[in-house]
């Protein structure tokens, strides 16, 4: 492990995006720091490839992707990377055991319809996994439903509850209980406040579990 992972996380502002620059957003920083150099790595979700473009380019990591949005893809192969269109739901059942030295998976675990069958895939593909997840305990989330009475868990503003792809909400703690009844092993555990700052916090926290807005897990 290297930088942030290795002498515990700094706190740190926000990054702007993009991959052409070399700096990307701090959630997608944290998340390369957990991955040792020279891995073999299948990103999951990849989206535009920002993090998998930083990866190769600054970790010297085998860097793969999967996605399933043809834009994402078309971005990824634009910028060179190994990427292929698929739907991780169905074509992670086809990757053989211990593939690769590490699987991410970032704020995508909460939009597929079975979160224990995809864990179950990244760690049987992987000896580990990065995830990260959208804490709907944040307090200000609670105070919206208890005020408002509306589902206040729609990842972006413009989504409603109806279109959103975010189908599985879940608080930091309802993370934890599912990985451990799972097994699972929790090596660290980071979350992150609205600033985009974030320190590594112990997995029963109430504390961030009320007041992240975000967690990232290394998992093993």
């Amino acid at each position: 492990m290297t930088g942030a992972a290795e002498s515990g996380p700094p706190i740190l502002g926000t990054w702007p995006g993009g991959s052409g620059n070399g700096r990307i957003r701090v959630d997608l920083q944290l998340i390369a720091d957990l991955v040792p150099v020279g891995a073999r790595v299948l990103d999951v979700g990849c989206g535009d490839g920002t993090l998998l473009h930083y990866l190769a380019h600054n970790k010297g990591v085998d860097a793969r992707g999967i996605e399933i949005d043809r834009d994402g893809v078309a971005a990824c192969l634009n910028q060179g990377l190994s990427v292929i269109q698929g739907d991780a739901e169905i074509d992670l059942a086809d990757y053989p055991d211990d593939a690769f030295d590490c699987v991410i998976m970032s704020q995508t675990l909460q939009a597929v319809h079975d979160p224990r069958w995809m864990l179950e895939q990244l760690l049987r593909i992987s000896t580990r996994a990065v995830v990260s997840i959208t804490n709907a305990g944040y307090w200000k989330n609670r105070v919206s439903f208890l005020v408002r009475g509306r589902e206040p868990f729609a990842v972006h503003r413009d989504e409603t509850w109806y279109d959103t792809a975010y189908i599985h909400p879940c608080t930091i703690r309802d993370f934890v209980d599912l990985v451990r009844t799972m097994n699972i092993r929790i090596e660290r555990c980071y979350a992150f406040n609205p600033k985009s700052t974030y320190r590594e916090i112990d997995p029963d926290s109430g504390i961030a579990n009320l007041f992240a807005v975000q967690a990232v897990f290394l998992l093993g």
